[in-house]
């Protein structure tokens, strides 16, 4: 198959393979946590699919064999305020999965490592994920000082309200065998075999009848539209809670201390 770039930063990278679009999220060092700029621009890729006759499908990976999306980028998120940032951020959020959910085209998750947070709530909002036996998917925001508001409704969707609380309460990160048996991974393959096998369901999804795949998308959409709404507006009246609080902005001044002094100490033992 021939590759054609399409557009590129240097943090979001797209490219059409025949008729299929792949995104790669290409923040390797940070585990490819998402800034809200970069969701911007994945947002932008996938909305330009819908008018676009030429591609059929989309997949959506990460770059490196760490991490598909480690979520929101704690740096941004720590400078938070309730009272000017968090709006703002849950309406870019809100815009951001509405686009995700409007595709009328086959959206396809091709996980090549971690996916928490919001990068697990896209695994979720995908029609087809793909993913190898190295791959972690979880909500852990409430070990960073985040409530977990929309990943519950996201999850209780998925697998009930049980397996929602539970995953949510504790921010366990459930390994690949788990999720395939729970059925949020639906092709589990050797890790060289990802991209591959998501092109080859993007492919096979491309040669649907397109009314049929269109129409389908667009009411299943609708079955839940209700309920997302619910939990978005949930969401944000929880967020500016919390960060009333200022836990979520401690809790990450420590992650970031934490961090800090592991680097140093991974230098001095290079050192030695």
């Amino acid at each position: 198959m021939t590759k054609r770039q399409t557009r590129t930063s240097r943090e979001v990278i797209a490219q059409r393979t025949g008729a299929t679009k792949i995104i790669t999220i290409n923040r390797p060092d940070a585990y490819n946590a998402w800034t809200s700029a970069m969701r911007k621009d994945i947002e932008s890729h996938i909305a330009a699919v819908n008018d676009d006759k030429a591609v059929c499908a989309v997949i959506v990976t990460g770059a490196g064999d760490k991490a598909f999306c480690a979520g929101q980028d704690l740096a941004e998120t720590k400078a938070f305020n309730a009272g000017k940032k968090i709006p703002k951020w849950i309406a870019e959020l809100t815009a951001f999965y509405d686009t995700i959910r409007s595709l009328e085209k086959p959206l396809i998750c091709a996980l090549n490592g971690v996916a928490a947070g919001s990068g697990f709530q896209f695994a979720l909002l995908s029609d087809v994920v793909v993913g190898h036996e190295g791959v972690t998917i979880g909500q852990p925001e409430v070990n960073c000082g985040i409530p977990s508001i929309f990943g519950p409704w996201i999850i209780a969707e998925s697998l009930g309200r049980s397996r929602a609380v539970e995953l949510c309460l504790t921010g366990r990160m459930m390994d690949a065998a788990e999720a395939h048996r729970l059925g949020l991974i639906h092709h589990l393959v050797p890790q060289e075999e990802v991209l591959e096998t998501a092109l080859g369901m993007a492919g096979d999804l491309s040669r649907k009848p397109p009314n049929a795949m269109r129409l389908t998308k667009k009411y299943l959409k609708i079955a839940d539209e209700d309920g997302y709404r619910r939990a978005l507006d949930r969401a944000a009246k929880g967020q500016r809670e919390a960060f009333d609080t200022g836990e979520p902005q401690r809790t990450m001044e420590e992650f970031f201390a934490v961090r800090a002094a592991r680097m140093r100490d991974i230098r001095y033992e290079r050192a030695q």
